[in-house]
This record gives C-alpha cells, structure tokens and sequence, in this order.
C-alpha cells in the first residue's frame, strides 16, 4: 500500500495515510511570510517503514508548490532531513546551520 500525503490546512498540518488510517504527521504555524515547521510524528506501529522522509518530502513540495512561505525548521527531524537533503534548503529562511545550532540534537555538526 503507498502511503498518501495531505495537507490539512485547517488543522495547520501535514497527513500521512496509509489507505484510511493516518500514521503520521507534520504540524506548523505560519506567520509573516513564514512557515515553521513545529513537529513530526509517525505511529510507533508504522516506523521503519521511510514514512516521515515521504511526509517531509512531499510536504516541502506542497510548501514550494503553493508558496506557502520560507521554511524555519524547529523540529529536529526536519532539521535533519533538509540538512541531508541540500535540494530543500533554497526554501529555509535561514542557513540551515543556523537551525543546526539552534536545533542541537545529539551528533549535530558544531558551527564553523
């Protein structure tokens, strides 16, 4: 089964579905011209399974697609995902080794 990507405006979300059942997602709060990205889950049942890098991914497309406004990544995932994916980062508002920094998960690349 493929999983399916929504986005929910009205609940300031991405979805991930697979079939019926949503198994993750991605809220964010937007304001001035900014999107920021606050929080990415997947259910613990589904994990493993590259769900949060398809909901990353095609939420970032939408984000593009419909100029919703330049990306601040707070949560770490997101963080970690455009930082392995440099082809996202012309949508940051900032370099992304300012939210690297300002993110500091375990590992993280120190600032140069």
């Amino acid at each position: 089964m493929n999983p399916t990507v929504t986005h929910n405006p009205s609940q300031s979300r991405f979805e991930i579905h697979l079939g019926s059942e949503r198994v993750g997602l991605m809220d964010y709060a937007q304001s001035n011209g900014e999107i920021s990205l606050t929080h990415t889950e997947v259910d613990p049942a589904h994990q493993g399974k590259n769900l949060a890098a398809i909901l990353l991914r095609e939420s970032l497309a939408t984000i593009r697609e419909e100029s919703m406004g330049k990306v601040v990544p707070i949560c770490s995932y997101t963080v970690k995902y455009m930082e392995k994916h440099p082809e996202t980062q012309d949508l940051l508002l900032n370099p992304i080794e300012d939210a690297i920094a300002a993110c500091r998960w375990p590992g993280a690349k120190a600032p140069e």
